[in-house]
């Protein structure tokens, strides 16, 4: 009964070795590629087949309602259908990478020629902008020049008398010139004061009796001037003021002495003629 057993254990090992070894053995094709089967169920890490022509992407209702942030991601949500979905149904990870590059632009950043050009522009316009800043600064430059030469000339030629007055500058400043000198001989023995008023006064007086007309364009351009400084006209004013007074006082004393005089001559002549008569 024992030997019967072990004979039949023997048995059994002999029939499964037998059976997996014709497993084992059986005859198959060998492929060269991947069958589409297995190509659908694994996914290689380097894909060779880039002769990949994206059609174009189909949305549903369902993709739709997705938020698309970005062209790369709605090709990447979208089914799309090529060769190598035909043979094995569906896309790798590497096909829709190289779909994505290809249809997208993707924005790359200033190359040095970009960045030299832009840096070019930078410096012309700040050359252009000093220049302008230059070429404005001459012309204000040259239009203040302009106006104060336009305002000297016109000043002097109103200081200058007109025709119908009848006055000539040239022999009156010749006399104002003499004047002024003959002042100085006068003063030549008096002290600082003097010798530098006595022939100023001259002067002047000389121009107001020779040059009337022209030293009223004189005072009026000095006292337009003379506005521009309150405390300069207000002594100025003043000063005239007192000069007027004491001119008016002078003649009111002259009158005045006059009067007396002809009044002591009058009575002089009526005695004398009264004694002239007596004696007759």
């Amino acid at each position: 009964m024992a030997a019967r057993l072990a004979f039949q254990r023997r048995a059994a090992r002999a029939t499964a070795a037998a059976l997996v070894g014709s497993f084992a053995l059986v005859p198959t094709v060998a492929f060269a590629e991947a069958s589409e089967s297995r190509a659908s169920a694994k996914k290689p890490i380097y894909d060779d087949d880039f002769d990949v022509v994206p059609s174009t992407p189909s949305f549903t209702s369902a993709e739709t309602t997705k938020d698309v942030s970005s062209p790369a991601a709605a090709t990447l949500n979208a089914p799309v259908t090529t060769k190598s979905s035909t043979r094995s149904g569906e896309r790798t990870f590497t096909d829709s990478l190289i779909d994505v590059l290809a249809s997208t632009n993707t924005p790359r950043g200033p190359t040095p020629t970009d960045r030299l050009a832009a840096q070019i522009r930078r410096a012309r316009l700040f050359l252009y902008k000093q220049a302008c800043v230059a070429e404005d600064a001459v012309n204000a430059g040259m239009s203040r020049a302009f106006d104060l030469e336009h305002s000297f000339t016109s000043t002097v030629a109103g200081l200058a008398p007109p025709r119908e007055s009848g006055e000539r500058l040239m022999p009156g400043l010749i006399y104002v010139l003499v004047s002024g000198m003959a002042g100085s001989i006068v003063a030549r023995n008096r002290n600082v004061v003097l010798r530098g008023a006595t022939p100023l006064a001259f002067g002047l007086g000389a121009a107001w009796v020779v040059l009337p007309v022209t030293m009223n364009n004189v005072s009026s351009l000095v006292w337009k001037y003379e506005q521009k400084f309150p405390a300069v006209a207000d002594a100025h004013i003043r000063t005239r003021e007192g000069i007027e007074k004491g001119i008016y006082m002078a003649k009111v004393h002259a009158e005045i002495a006059q009067h007396k005089v002809d009044e002591a001559v009058t009575s002089v002549r009526e005695t004398v003629e009264g004694w002239v008569r007596k004696g007759k």
